[in-house]
């Protein structure tokens, strides 16, 4: 697609890639070298914040509370893998303690946005008899509304415990974070009868470089820099149509 996405067969070494890569960096162009074979693929598992939306939603919800710049902090100290994943969500939810649940639909229906490309990505996947499955460290108050308007088949995620219309403090158990991820990956691939490698997965955190790495096709969007030191693709200028160009489609095959 002109001024967009360029495609084209290369033999290549590991070293010249990387130098090439930098170069094209510094010239806002992502470059990502694959096989040619097994593009397409079956599965789709997404990560949400700051993937398939633009916010880190507890964030928002930090933000209103009065408390914003706190929770921010743990959640990209833990998105970069400096702090354990589980013991920050405790942590951040333990703040949110007393917050009215009424809030979580504000600031669905004035904080929260898209990330361009994400539906487009979703349907198209879809159409051609790909599973979608949105997969968060986030919360099923915010999933449930972003799978249903994005298109996604499930949604898994943590759940706030509410105390009579108030936010008590606590998640849930069992959380979700990298591992039940990963679970949900291997649970999905035996559901559909496919291999990893038959799946797309994508995220920006810590938490998701297990999926990311067990994944065919595991690709750091926007990441964070621990995350894109080990993720094979990533996509730092592109928006989420990029996955669809890495799977081989052609911008007339996009659907809406």
């Amino acid at each position: 697609m002109p001024d967009v996405c360029a495609e084209f067969d290369m033999e290549t070494k590991n070293d010249t890639v990387a130098t090439v890569w930098e170069d094209l960096q510094s010239m806002s162009v992502d470059l990502c070298v694959q096989a040619a074979a097994g593009r397409k693929k079956q599965l789709l598992l997404a990560d949400m914040d700051s993937t398939m939306i633009q916010q880190e939603c507890i964030d928002e919800l930090a933000d209103v509370a009065g408390i914003g710049e706190k929770v921010a902090s743990i959640t990209a100290r833990a998105m970069n893998g400096e702090i354990a994943f589980e013991g920050a969500l405790k942590e951040r939810g333990a703040l949110l303690q007393g917050l009215d649940e009424g809030v979580i639909d504000t600031v669905l229906s004035s904080q929260i946005s898209f990330m361009p490309g994400g539906k487009t990505l979703v349907s198209t996947m879809r159409s051609h008899g790909a599973y979608a499955a949105l997969v968060s460290g986030g919360f099923t108050h915010f999933t449930g509304p972003v799978a249903a308007q994005l298109g996604f088949d499930e949604h898994r995620s943590n759940r706030f415990d509410v105390v009579d219309g108030k936010l008590s403090g606590a998640v849930i158990p069992p959380i979700v974070g990298k591992e039940a991820k990963v679970q949900a990956l291997t649970d999905l691939c035996a559901k559909l009868q496919i291999d990893a490698e038959d799946v797309l997965a994508v995220g920006d955190g810590a938490n998701d470089l297990g999926m990311l790495t067990k994944a065919g096709m595991g690709v750091a969007l926007h990441a964070k820099p621990s995350v894109q030191k080990q993720a094979k693709y990533r996509i730092n200028h592109g928006d989420l149509t990029a996955l669809l160009f890495l799977q081989g489609y052609s911008a007339d095959e996009f659907a809406e």
